[in-house]
């Protein structure tokens, strides 16, 4: 209940001092987190219980109630709030309720997994950014280099999108399809393929340029992952890989 109720905290903080508060949005909130914080109290420790958890986060991400719950009086986006209680209740559920080992849960990456995330992203490059130019998928645009707004928008991906997805398909999917398979080399190959599948929606639907793109990063982050020992090895290379692209393909 405390998870659940803790969620909403950020929604009350920004809500009703810019008087944009209402009470069916705080309710659907509120139901969106009860759902996930008492999932592993209702339903039983298991594949199927673990695969229908992956998939219901994968839907909240997808349908994108937090446009609707997180209004504002400004055209800026404030559902990224929805996002952050989103990752934050997920994570207390799977590491406290469900007991998950072997994600290396942190925000700040140790020398080693830097080192190891690095090295991937420069394994990555070669490959990645000529399929995504081939692919119609990015361009390559040049633009002054700002270091400050490079390395902001370095730790912005990755504590947030690196940190979130990183944890959903390396930290769980992977881990949970090596113990199932027994084979982490087919455990790797599946996380990266429904990596790809997960960003069919990007940019029109379905979007498969997109999908064999972030397909491709998914197997380097799942080696980085791997090599790793956790995610935090991983989040460096995905956040990496975005961070060039932001600020150098369009």
């Amino acid at each position: 209940m405390a998870t659940t109720l803790s969620a909403a905290l950020p929604y009350l903080a920004y809500s009703i001092p810019t008087g944009q508060f209402r009470f069916s949005a705080c309710a659907a909130l509120l139901a969106v987190m009860a759902a996930v914080s008492f999932w592993y109290v209702v339903l039983p420790r298991s594949p199927a219980s673990d695969i229908l958890f992956l998939a219901f986060l994968a839907a909240i991400v997808l349908s994108r109630p937090f446009a609707w719950i997180y209004t504002s009086p400004a055209p800026v986006r404030i559902d990224i709030l929805g996002h952050l209680a989103l990752i934050h209740t997920g994570a207390l559920v799977a590491l406290e309720i469900r007991r998950v080992e072997g994600v290396q849960f942190g925000f700040i990456p140790r020398q080693k997994e830097g080192i190891i995330g690095v090295r991937y992203f420069f394994y990555f490059l070669p490959i990645g950014f000529p399929l995504a130019l081939w692919l119609g998928v990015a361009h390559l645009i040049f633009t002054p280099f700002l270091f400050w707004k490079t390395l902001a928008t370095f730790f912005g991906f990755l504590w947030v999108t690196a940190f979130s997805e990183e944890f959903v398909f390396r930290g769980l999917l992977q881990q949970w399809l090596t113990q199932w398979t027994g084979r982490p080399h087919l455990a790797l190959a599946a996380a990266s393929l429904l990596y790809g599948v997960a960003h069919l929606p990007v940019r029109g639907f379905p979007n498969w340029r997109m999908a064999v793109v972030t397909a491709v990063l998914g197997y380097f982050c799942g080696m980085a992952y791997q090599k790793g020992g956790g995610i935090r090895a991983s989040m460096v290379t995905h956040a990496l890989v975005v961070t060039l692209w932001r600020t150098m393909f369009v």
